[in-house]
């Protein structure tokens, strides 16, 4: 009776184990995802963080990124941990998946707030930005993120066409009688922004403030569903743990 008790111990260890390996490989793979949606949002859309007064969506990302290589790194150590049948190791890898789902909760709750507050800021923030920074001295970055935009999503101004009306460089002599920048142009050119008739540029098509809102939106969207799906799958990282942690813990040396 003690021996059949004793080989179903080991078997449940055998198996716990596999699964635990199964998971940190699984694991491993979904903190590579995890950056590189982390880094794909600071790299690639970098510009238009610039047009955002807040830095939460910018913080959201690095925090994606950080999550990413803690889980990568805790997923060889959860290997290891298995392999090796070391308590301590398990006790470490379980801290460890414990403040990853912690820097995602941080994370998914930070691009919950601004979710709800991106509406607000934008109409508070876009226009300002754009008339008062666009080809402005030491403002390259704005002025690249503008042009990037309106060209991108097919739009002109934050609003409308006029809020260029409005603008620092559109109403000095360095815009050439420009009445909005080149990059409202259907065709960009070096001073298209001259006629802004609706066959030249984007004026009927309406103001970027909607389609940036809408951009970021979806991507604070992919944000937060890669931190709860992560988040799940370690709730049942942290049982299997566990499990380990116990069977281990009774059988003997």
């Amino acid at each position: 009776m003690g021996v059949q008790e004793e080989k179903k111990t080991t078997c449940g260890t055998v198996c716990l184990k596999y699964l635990l390996f199964t998971f940190n490989f699984m694991f491993w793979l979904a903190g590579g995802a995890v950056m590189a949606v982390g880094i794909w949002t600071v790299a690639a859309k970098s510009d238009y963080i610039s047009l955002l007064s807040s830095r939460i969506y910018a913080v959201s990302a690095y925090i994606l990124i950080l999550a990413g290589v803690i889980v990568m790194i805790t997923g060889v150590l959860g290997c290891c941990a298995t392999f090796k049948e070391q308590r301590r190791l398990l006790r470490v890898y379980f801290v460890l998946l414990l403040c990853i789902f912690l820097l995602e909760i941080l994370a998914g709750v930070l691009a919950y707030i601004y979710y709800q507050q991106l509406n607000e800021e934008l109409k508070n923030n876009l226009k300002e930005t754009m008339v008062q920074k666009y080809r402005q001295p030491n403002q390259d970055h704005v002025t690249s993120a503008v042009d990037k935009l309106q060209q991108e999503f097919k739009c002109c101004g934050s609003k409308n066409y006029s809020d260029w009306a409005e603008s620092v460089w559109i109403r000095s002599a360095n815009s050439s009688e420009r009445l909005v920048p080149d990059s409202c142009c259907k065709s960009q050119r070096d001073g298209c922004g001259t006629r802004d008739h609706p066959s030249n540029i984007y004026r009927v098509e309406g103001g970027c403030i909607t389609k940036l809102e809408q951009f970021i939106l979806d991507h604070l969207k992919i944000i937060g569903a890669v931190g709860v799906g992560i988040a799940s799958v370690q709730i049942i990282g942290m049982i299997f743990t566990c499990c380990l942690y116990r069977s281990l813990k009774s059988e003997p040396y």
